[in-house]
């Protein structure tokens, strides 16, 4: 038999499996993808941290300098003026820790937050790699069914040809022996 009748089922279920198998590797990319954004987000938490610090610092070091020049420029006010520095200092002080506290507690929770999504994603691809695996299996055993199906057909038909064939053959020899016969009456 030929594989003219079974090559366009087999080749629909190879086109079949390959876009299951793609669509797999695309959910694995976006998920690697995602995974690399959040470890991303979590590294940058440090240099936000560090870069608002230093602003923070560069304010107290403008305060200072301000209260340097008014301190200068008018008489008497060097008490009032170390009373406002303290002030100051203290302040950015309670800042800087408050800062350093919320900076800790946010790169915490947002580090528990990409594990439990890693762990999640892990199970996930671990769950969607069994899956595939078992459609790939029943879709490989389906195509067999087909395949068989499809020859059985195919040898079916050309069983039928066949006879047809042979009653066309008979009807001919029919036929010219009835000929045969009206030429030999007349």
């Amino acid at each position: 038999m030929s594989d003219a009748y079974t090559t366009p089922v087999t080749t629909a279920f190879e086109l079949q499996r390959r876009t299951i198998e793609q669509s797999q590797q695309a959910v694995h990319q976006s998920l690697e993808f995602q995974k690399n954004v959040n470890q991303a987000v979590v590294d940058s938490l440090d240099s936000q941290e560090s870069a608002q610090r230093r602003g923070v610092e560069l304010s107290q070091t403008l305060i200072h300098s301000y209260l340097d020049a008014v301190e200068s420029s008018v008489p008497g006010a060097a008490g009032s003026v170390d009373e406002l520095r303290a002030t100051v200092d203290e302040q950015v002080e309670f800042l800087l820790e408050n800062h350093e506290e919320a900076f800790d507690t946010l790169e915490g929770e947002f580090a528990e937050g990409v594990d439990a999504y890693d762990e999640l994603s892990e199970d996930y691809v671990e769950a969607l790699d069994e899956q595939v695996e078992m459609l790939v299996e029943a879709h490989e055993e389906l195509e067999g069914q087909s395949v068989e199906a499809v020859e059985q057909m195919a040898d079916q038909m050309e069983e039928l040809q066949d006879q047809v064939e042979e009653v066309q053959e008979q009807v001919q020899e029919v036929q010219e022996q009835a000929a045969d016969a009206v030429d030999v009456e007349a």
